[in-house]
């Protein structure tokens, strides 16, 4: 076995960039417990959730801003705030993955998988590619499962690698793709049907102006990645990351080879395995039969998860345990795996053991990310920048009021990743407000989803959005400016329907 680290850790560099970015966000939201006024809507309990009550917002002149020395402190203090549940899950989820990972990729498991698909796909690659796209657009468009297929991102940045293209591209084809559906939501339950069930709409009605909406952005983004694909493809030294991409392939070949010549004799071994991990159809692609059981073993636990998660996608309890469920069956397929590979319980613990410490960097940057949301609650300033939004949407009219609905949504996804505890909080809110200027309420959510959903590929303070960018080697300023020129097309787009929604009165009210 190969007492190499795995490749699938954060580089120091993209590491102080994102511990600086987060630094900076903290300490603006810790002056804003300072320069905002405190208060608070009163809430009521409705089928089990808490919900705002309209026009019962009251300052709170009482309750003091946290000290200082708090802003610093709040990523541990999330640990222990109401809610630490979800901050310990999404912790625990990234160790196991992280360290699963690096069982396969140390066993020759990964590399032998990828060897295969290219093998089978490379002069389709580019339907590959639209098929893959379209697979988790939709799958987070019409189920609204995002957390849960995040994980898939260590097979899919490989696997563009393999290809012939670069990490920025595998995250196009993954968590671009993730974020997108979500906000060009069908009928996903966690944005169009929780705020169509507190605006009282009929639930996924409207979808006439969705749909269309959802293939246009589909239409955007394969063709944004495959433009950026091919001119990787002419000119690999264009990509951004090309260097880190080359010294990742390395290591993938490596841990690759190292774990065939441990369960292969010289004579015997297949023609590629002390080969450089190229891009392109590698020769003798054929799996050895103990990698094709580890193989099916963890792909076996991986369907296991994504039929429970399909099955429970509408279910506001079951959907909860996406999480958990993913992280056992990752370990459970990761610890299964590597022993069918041929190697021994101690090499399987210490591959699994220095994955998860690789993941430390990235652990930190979560509880970073978390703790914003944190002291804006500490301050309690929250209801505050909510009523003040309000506010503004009640001085506008028809266009621009959803135009400010859209802003509203997008300012609040800085401070409240989770796009149903927005809905719960806003849309309560929301919903007489468009009475009040002219537009519809389903013109309001439809603007809510817009302000929701494409914003997660923008934020630091998205946590999933750093888990994501941890599992390769791109760093948040690399992200931010591959993905930026595409956020401002959708932006246009976005208004463009929001601009339809307004004069046609979208509804059915």
């Amino acid at each position: 076995m190969s007492d190499r680290t795995s490749s699938l850790r954060i580089g120091k560099a993209a590491f102080i960039l994102a511990f600086c970015i987060l630094i900076g966000l903290m300490v603006v939201s810790g002056i804003l417990t300072r320069t905002v006024p405190a208060g608070s809507f009163e809430r009521e309990v409705v089928n089990g959730r808490e919900i705002v009550i309209p026009g019962s917002y009251q300052q709170t002149p009482q309750q003091q801003p946290p000290a200082i020395w708090r802003w610093f402190t709040a990523p541990v203090e999330v640990l222990f705030a109401p809610g630490a549940i979800v901050a310990i899950t999404i912790i625990v989820f990234l160790i196991f993955v992280g360290g699963s990972f690096t069982i396969l990729e140390q066993a020759g498991i990964l590399k032998a998988v990828l060897d295969r698909l290219v093998a089978g796909f490379y002069e389709r690659r580019y339907l590959l590619m639209a098929i893959i796209i379209f697979f988790f657009m939709a799958v987070a468009s019409v189920l609204g499962i995002y957390e849960a297929m995040v994980p898939l991102i260590v097979f899919i940045v490989p696997l563009s690698l393999k290809l012939g293209w670069d990490s920025l591209t595998g995250l196009g084809m993954s968590l671009l793709p993730l974020a997108f559906g979500f906000s060009a939501a069908i009928s996903n339950p966690f944005t169009i049907g929780v705020a169509q069930r507190i605006a009282e709409l009929p639930l996924f009605s409207g979808a006439w102006l969705r749909i269309p909406f959802f293939v246009i952005t589909y239409l955007v983004v394969v063709l944004f990645v495959t433009r950026y694909a091919r001119s990787i493809e002419r000119n690999p030294e264009r990509s951004p990351v090309h260097q880190l991409d080359d010294e990742r392939r390395v290591l993938l070949s490596e841990e690759g080879a190292a774990a065939t010549r441990a369960a292969v004799p010289t004579a015997t071994r297949p023609p590629s395995a002390d080969t450089a991990a190229a891009p392109g159809p590698a020769a003798g692609t054929r799996m050895l039969p103990a990698l094709k059981r580890a193989a099916l073993w963890f792909g076996a636990n991986i369907i296991l998860a994504f039929i429970f998660i399909f099955v429970t996608a509408r279910h506001p309890v079951l959907s909860d345990l996406a999480f958990p469920l993913m992280a056992l069956l990752f370990f459970v397929g990761g610890l299964g795996a590597g022993r069918l590979a041929g190697q021994t319980w101690a090499q399987v613990w210490r591959s699994f053991g220095g994955g998860a410490l690789g993941m430390a960097p990235a652990v930190l940057l979560i509880l970073m990310s978390l703790s914003v949301r944190h002291i804006v609650e500490m301050g309690g300033i929250t209801d505050t920048i909510l009523n003040s939004a309000a506010n503004l949407i009640a001085g506008s009219t028809t266009f621009m009021a959803a135009f400010f609905v859209y802003l509203v949504t997008l300012g609040m996804n800085i401070f409240i990743g989770s796009a149903s505890a927005k809905a719960f909080l806003m849309m309560p809110i929301l919903s007489p407000l468009a009475d009040l200027v002219g537009i519809t309420r389903q013109t309001a959510v439809l603007a809510f989803g817009f302000g929701d959903g494409f914003s997660n590929m923008l934020f630091p303070s998205n946590a999933l959005l750093l888990i994501g960018l941890g599992f390769t080697v791109v760093s948040y300023p690399r992200w931010f400016r591959w993905t930026i020129p595409l956020q401002i097309v959708m932006f246009a787009v976005s208004m463009l329907f929001l601009w339809i929604a307004v004069r046609v009165g979208y509804g059915p009210f």
